[in-house]
């Protein structure tokens, strides 16, 4: 195969499916107006992770600026709320509301049954060497 046939292929490839690849798993969070970077924030939240708004950029290696737009839609939502630390009064943590761990709960069910419908289907080894391909070229390439 030629490098023109290889590019034309991954063309292929990427037009037909790979670009849709974050929709399978992300596409139970537009029910609720999420973006799948909130519902992580949220997963977080449920297993009990004490987060600020500066500890989620910290981790998501983003700017706060950007975490704060994603922070106030869950606010505006009512899916977490911002608690002072009683030590610090100036420090904020992030905590979810009821109605925030019911949504954050039912969208983790919702994506365990997507993607394991999705392993089924391809079987686990295949799984897990796409998992190691797709890593593999986040560390290598894209960063």
């Amino acid at each position: 195969m030629t490098d023109q046939n290889l590019l034309d292929d991954y063309i292929d490839v990427y037009m037909t499916g790979f670009k849709y690849v974050g929709d399978l798993v992300s596409a139970p969070m537009k029910q609720y107006n999420l973006s799948f970077e909130q519902f992580l924030i949220m997963r977080d939240l449920l297993a009990g992770h004490t987060l600020s708004i500066s500890d989620v950029a910290k981790n998501r290696h983003v700017t706060r600026a950007a975490i704060s737009r994603q922070i106030k839609t869950l606010l505006d939502n009512h899916y977490i709320v911002q608690d002072r630390d009683a030590n610090d009064r100036r420090r904020l943590y992030l905590r979810l509301t009821a109605r925030g761990e019911e949504v954050t709960t039912a969208l983790n069910a919702a994506i365990h049954e997507r993607f394991y419908r999705w392993v089924e289907v391809i079987g686990e080894q295949d799984g897990r060497e796409l998992l190691r391909i797709m890593r593999r070229v986040s560390n290598e390439i894209i960063h």
